[in-house]
């Protein structure tokens, strides 16, 4: 008795612990694409999970509980990619918590080029107010999202996702909020990235001379880089990399934590 006792104990304290873990562990879509991952979490605040980039530097951003701090004039980037190309299928995820609806043209990800004047990313409010579109170069892969989206209120977490899938050479691009579409259209041409000719911003639309193109005040909460086309459904069933600890019965467990369990 006493040992169908402790059994019993052992068997709800493992689904206990999986009702705790499962949210860290629900990354199975296309997560052998993940080019770049960063959480910012207690451990790899700086940190790309995936290894293909080095550590972010901070140029003025903060990371706090949690989560990368950017706004005017503060940013970050990485470089010392060392994985495959990027691209010309990829798609760019990021959760955040927009803090300013009127900071304008930058991004909360962006893929740039460290040689020319060459990126992609999703960018805020640089040709419609308070409306999120695929930033590119020279709007070679650019159009006003259709419907789109406005925000209207901040301090709200919510998940941006762009995809770019090759149409002939032209890019065929989905843009996603909260896992709705709000805007498709192709455009090109499409372009990638090779190791030592790219880096990951947080801030700014654009680095190009050395100098950082546009601004946004938000907090990043999980940012990615897939090296493939995501659709909607998948996008949909991705889930940020990070316990809530307090709203999980102050379960001292990050995905950062856990990122080698993977």
């Amino acid at each position: 008795m006493q040992l169908l006792k402790r059994y019993f104990i052992f068997c709800f304290s493992v689904l206990l612990m999986c009702n705790f873990v499962i949210p860290a562990f629900a990354q199975g879509e296309k997560k052998d694409d993940l080019l770049g991952h960063w959480t910012f979490e207690i451990g790899v605040e700086l940190e790309d999970l995936t290894g293909h980039f080095g550590e972010i530097d901070l140029l003025d951003a903060q990371v706090k509980d949690g989560k990368l701090h950017i706004g005017n004039n503060e940013w970050a980037m990485t470089t010392g990619y060392e994985g495959p190309d990027i691209g010309p299928d990829k798609t760019l995820v990021t959760w955040l918590y927009l803090d300013d609806l009127n900071v304008t043209r930058g991004a909360t990800l962006a893929v740039n080029k460290s040689s020319a004047d060459t990126f992609d990313a999703i960018v805020y409010a640089e040709r419609q107010p308070k409306r999120w579109m695929a930033g590119s170069s020279f709007f070679r892969r650019t159009q006003d999202a259709n419907p789109g989206f406005e925000e209207k209120e901040t301090g709200k977490l919510i998940q941006l996702a762009i995809s770019y899938e090759d149409d002939g050479g032209n890019a065929k691009i989905m843009i996603y909020r909260n896992g709705d579409l709000i805007g498709d259209y192709t455009m090109g041409p499409i372009v990638s990235w090779k190791a030592g000719d790219v880096e990951a911003l947080f801030g700014p639309r654009a680095l190009i001379g050395g100098t950082a193109h546009g601004w946004v005040v938000a907090r990043v909460e999980d940012a990615r880089i897939y090296n493939a086309v995501l659709d909607e459904k998948e996008i949909n069933n991705l889930t940020v990399n990070t316990l809530d600890v307090e709203a999980r019965g102050k379960l001292a467990i990050t995905w950062g934590s856990l990122k080698l369990s993977k």
